[in-house]
């Protein structure tokens, strides 16, 4: 009998550290090149990088980043950290609960994209690299070096040992606690930390606000970028330095310490939330916030159909579209056939409610269908809405939509005597339009949160998680399948309806063109139903970065003109291939994407 065996490994320091990179340089070399080449990237932010002021961000400047120079500052300060904590300096281990070589790496790639990018960027725009300054040399090869070095860590992680049947007692003992090690090093390798002690609550609060407050930094960052090149750039470091953070266990203990603290986690993130019209000097990117937030939110609304029941709807936006037309029908418009003006709470229930009822409508001849037979249908479904809003106009049909026209001259909210369309000082900053409008969003959306938290956690909700994973087994448990999906849909189009009268009110007119299945910009069908799976199907947090990025990234990219779609579909191939089960996933999904990263791999004797 042959037995396969493996060769013995080395006690003391992880066998993944003797592991070589991909290029043939010793590691501690490779870990000193990384860390040296981040300290070379910090200071080289302080130099010029070009002479001329062309260029935007001004760039020309010694001691005062400016522009992209910022945020290469910020990955080249991650590099400097995350090497720094490889060595174990003390201070910095809290930064690597996961271990700090995947992370170092991560935000050695990030330095040296964003850095390179900018040099072409400037060479591109003034014609040569003759316009560079010693500054740009210097953060070109420093960002150059970080790089090879931190390609020269090791990056495989090596599978468990097999339990061997025949080995005796004490063998099995050891091979139990040689798994077990390696268990701790794969959970360096895979961006888990290891366990922490818990500590006290008051620290574990001041750890939220912070992240809360780091992600208010962020979006604000983002979302005010001046000109193309920052927000590439942005989108650069802020990607590749999420891998770096999440390789390096960050991401994973601040989800656990969120998870003990849910409820502080919630309020916390709408008061941050509520603070960033204050961080704006006009209603310029305040425009943005305020659709962002309806488009969320109706993601949000898609999230109980997909994510908790399973149904696939690809004409989810209609349901948008009724609420924001019946609103905008009896809000006053001179456009509206309806010689009525009712108040915000009026319209807001006359809103939800048609969309109430439209949803029944819709689900109750097509919810017995499944799978690729009820994703058509309500596409068709969408597409019938559309329709039929722009042929009654009074010649194809009933004068009620106004046809392609739409609903016009929509007026302003007013809610409990405050006039939504009017600007307001508030402790010393001065609230527009647009402002008012995100902060009644805001509520809406507060609403939509907290119905689908407590309905995911009911007991239609548990029907809803039974219905996806397996409607067979649930019918034969006794659920009435039909009754809960139509419960969903119902649900999902009164929340998608309740921010469509709002919609309608920003935007003051009401067309069928803005309920098209898929289109160059949000909100359509294709969009929020991608929201919904780039985000992570089943969360709340995940819609709602999945919805801001879907609507904040084709507005800022309008400079690729035809090259836009071409853009995003490849970034979300490229998700989906490396993060299938979406930005922020629950666990079940994520072990669903990842089983063979959780299975050992084993190895079995042969006979000769």
């Amino acid at each position: 009998m042959t037995t396969q065996t493996t060769a013995p490994k080395t006690a003391g320091a992880p066998a993944a550290a003797d592991t070589p990179g991909l290029i043939g340089i010793p590691a501690p070399l490779g870990r000193a090149l990384a860390t040296g080449g981040g300290v070379l990237t910090v200071v080289s932010t302080f130099l010029a990088w070009t002479w001329t002021a062309e260029f935007p961000g001004d760039l020309t400047v010694y001691g005062y980043p400016g522009g992209l120079q910022v945020l290469v500052l910020v990955a080249g300060a991650l590099t400097t950290l995350f090497g720094l904590a490889s060595y174990g300096v003390k201070g910095l281990r809290w930064l690597v609960p996961a271990g700090a070589d995947a992370a170092l790496k991560f935000a050695a790639l990030a330095a040296f994209a964003t850095t390179w990018y900018t040099i072409v960027a400037i060479s591109a725009q003034l014609g040569g690299l003759v316009n560079l300054e010693p500054g740009g040399y210097v953060a070109a090869a420093a960002t150059l070096l970080a790089l090879v070095g931190s390609l020269a860590l090791p990056f495989e992680r090596p599978e468990p040992d097999p339990i061997d049947p025949d080995d005796t007692g004490w063998e099995q003992f050891k091979h139990t606690a040689s798994h077990t090690w390696q268990t701790v090093r794969a959970a360096f390798a895979t961006g888990t930390p290891r366990p922490v002690r818990a500590l006290p609550s008051y620290a574990e609060i001041l750890i939220i606000v912070a992240v809360l407050a780091i992600a208010l930094l962020v979006f604000t960052y983002g979302i005010g970028t001046e000109y193309d090149e920052l927000f590439v750039g942005f989108l650069i470091v802020s990607g590749l330095g999420f891998a770096a953070v999440h390789r390096a266990g960050l991401i994973a203990q601040a989800t656990e310490i969120t998870s003990r603290h849910q409820n502080i986690t919630v309020c916390g993130a709408f008061v941050a939330a509520a603070c960033f019209p204050f961080t704006q000097s006009d209603d310029q990117y305040a425009t943005l916030g305020v659709y962002i937030l309806i488009f969320a939110t109706v993601a949000l609304g898609l999230n109980i159909v997909v994510g908790l029941a399973g149904l696939l709807d690809l004409g989810y936006v209609a349901f948008l579209g009724v609420g924001a037309y019946a609103a905008a029908l009896v809000s006053g418009s001179p456009s509206s056939p309806f010689d009525v003006h009712f108040p915000f709470w009026a319209a807001v229930i006359v809103g939800a409610l048609a969309s109430l009822i439209f949803g029944v409508l819709i689900g109750a001849p097509t919810l017995r269908l499944r799978g690729d037979y009820l994703a058509i249908v309500t596409l068709g479904f969408g597409e019938i809405f559309r329709i039929t809003a722009n042929n009654l106009d009074g010649t194809s049909g009933p004068d009620l939509t106004n046809g392609s026209n739409g609903v016009s001259s929509i007026p302003d909210l007013k809610v409990l005597g405050l006039d939504l369309g009017v600007q307001h000082d508030v402790g010393g900053f001065t609230i527009g339009r647009f402002a008012n409008y995100f902060f009644l969003m805001l509520i809406i959306t507060a609403v939509v949160v907290l119905v689908f938290r407590r309905s995911g956690d009911s007991r239609i909700g548990r029907a809803w998680v039974a219905i996806r994973e397996d409607e067979t087994a649930a019918l034969a448990m006794g659920i009435n399948g039909f009754r809960v999906k139509l419960i969903a849909f119902a649900v999902g189009a009164t929340l998608a309806g309740l921010a469509g009268t709002v919609q309608a009110h920003v935007t003051y007119t009401v067309t069928p063109e803005q309920y098209l299945f898929a289109g160059t910009t949000p909100p359509n069908s294709a969009f929020l139903l991608a929201a919904v799976v780039l985000g992570g199907m089943g969360t709340i947090a995940g819609p709602l970065i999945g919805a801001s990025l879907l609507f904040l990234i084709p507005n800022k990219l309008q400079f690729l003109g035809d090259y836009q779609l071409f853009a995003f579909g490849l970034a979300l191939v490229l998700l989906m291939r490396f993060r299938p089960e979406g930005l922020i996933a629950n666990r079940r999904r994520k072990l669903e994407f990842h089983e063979e990263a959780e299975a050992p791999t084993t190895l079995s004797k042969t006979g000769a």
